[in-house]
């Protein structure tokens, strides 16, 4: 397993040694290659790690919104998430007497919160759209938080879609709305099941492309 901690192997116990630096010198073309992507991530993660506070920007529908914190209120009083479709401005009420780690991790909660109430509603509009498209029927939703994953579906028709796709433009969400559905045709990537996603999304290929470009790492860290 190669992770950003680095490269770990696990073998049973009756294999000895030996075959498992031999088998590690096999892989070893591999192993280098994924461990310079964990490198390239690790990056990226870098360069998108965002700062916290009053004024910052956050990607949101493939635009940004800003962050504004208001300190309205008491010690009693839960935070609360506003949202200004005019100005595109999400506004997060705190609390007085908190600390900067304390304020930090609020506004995370709070914008995440809000996010995915977002992609919730979102989502809940568009997967009926493209069910009745392809003709399917689907047996609900959740959202995921999966790393590398932008959705999935079930054979028993339970689609799962990331909730980090509410950053990306609605026809990057709708791709992967058109693609989980599609599941429903073909469980699987042959063919007939390109075919089922471009009878009701014809630009999927370019979208695809797009998307590829966005990887996770670049989005904001909660």
């Amino acid at each position: 397993m190669i992770d950003e901690h680095g490269l770990r192997i696990t073998a049973p116990k009756w294999v000895s040694i030996a075959e498992i630096e031999r088998a590690t010198r096999e892989k070893s073309a591999w192993i280098f290659a994924k461990i310079r992507q964990q490198e390239e991530r690790a990056v990226r993660r870098s360069e998108s790690k965002m700062k916290w506070e009053d004024g910052c920007k956050l990607p949101y529908l493939g635009g940004e919104i800003t962050l504004r914190v208001s300190e309205a209120l008491t010690a009693h009083k839960a935070s609360a998430a506003h949202y200004d479709l005019e100005s595109a401005t999400l506004t997060i009420d705190t609390k007085t007497d908190l600390t900067p780690e304390a304020c930090e991790t609020q506004l995370k909660h709070q914008v995440q919160r809000w996010l995915q109430e977002q992609a919730l509603t979102l989502f809940a509009a568009r997967l009926p759209i493209y069910a009745q498209a392809l003709g399917v029927d689907y047996q609900g939703f959740k959202l995921s938080s999966a790393k590398t994953r932008w959705g999935s579906c079930t054979t028993d028709g339970r689609i799962r879609l990331n909730w980090r796709l509410i950053h990306f433009a609605l026809p990057l969400i709708d791709y992967v709305v058109a693609h989980e559905l599609a599941h429903r045709k073909e469980m699987n990537h042959g063919p007939r099941f390109w075919a089922a996603v471009g009878s009701v999304f014809p630009e999927f290929e370019t979208t695809r492309k797009q998307l590829r470009s966005h990887p996770p790492e670049r989005l904001p860290v909660f």
